[in-house]
């Protein structure tokens, strides 16, 4: 996999904002950094309006802009009314996108922030319609770029796409093997409930 910028996804959010002012805009993120991540994304590409978060995000989030991090203003969405919801960016873990909490905000959008909305299948599954591909972890040319940083002789690839990458590091003249652990793999059934699983 190579991810797009990150800035890019953003934007396609931010386009779907002036397309469908009318609809809650509710993305699906992980509580722990990848929400926070997305909020300063969206300052960073100009965004001025009020974030509503599910309450789930409220304490690491006060976190985050407690040590700097430029999150803007920050509203509780259960606060907001209805109405006050259209056109706005609702933040919530990705387990309440489907929940009965959603079912407050007027049409809305559904966009998940994941590595794993790269693959469209996942996306479908998840009924998500406006997937961002932003990921915490390296695409390939992160790991490339990350293994030749190391001056290593020797690589061991935990899980993903084992025989790429030990072909790879067999072309670039290091010694390399697949771990095989067990509990990776791409087809976790319930990946991403508790946090970002194993990435693309």
């Amino acid at each position: 996999f190579r991810h797009p910028p990150a800035s890019a996804e953003v934007a396609k959010l931010l386009n779907s904002l002036a397309v469908f002012p009318e609809r809650a805009h509710i993305v699906g993120a992980y509580s722990l950094g990848k929400a926070q991540r997305v909020m300063a994304l969206l300052r960073e590409a100009g965004h001025t309006a009020p974030i509503h978060i599910h309450g789930a995000l409220a304490g690491i989030t006060a976190y985050y802009a407690a040590q700097g991090i430029a999150v803007g203003e920050v509203l509780p969405a259960t606060a907001a009314r209805k109405a006050d919801l259209a056109g706005a960016v609702v933040i919530a873990p990705p387990s309440a996108i489907t929940d009965v909490w959603s079912r407050r905000f007027p049409d809305p959008v559904t966009a998940f922030a994941s590595g794993w909305m790269r693959v469209r299948a996942r996306a479908r599954q998840r009924g998500i319609e406006l997937p961002l591909i932003i990921s915490d972890h390296a695409d390939w040319d992160g790991l490339i770029a990350s293994i030749t940083a190391t001056g290593c002789e020797e690589v061991w690839v935990t899980h993903g796409a084992e025989d790429a990458l030990v072909h790879w590091a067999g072309t670039a003249g290091l010694r390399a093997r697949p771990l095989h652990m067990v509990g990776y793999g791409e087809e976790d059934a319930e990946e991403g409930e508790a946090g970002e699983e194993a990435a693309p």
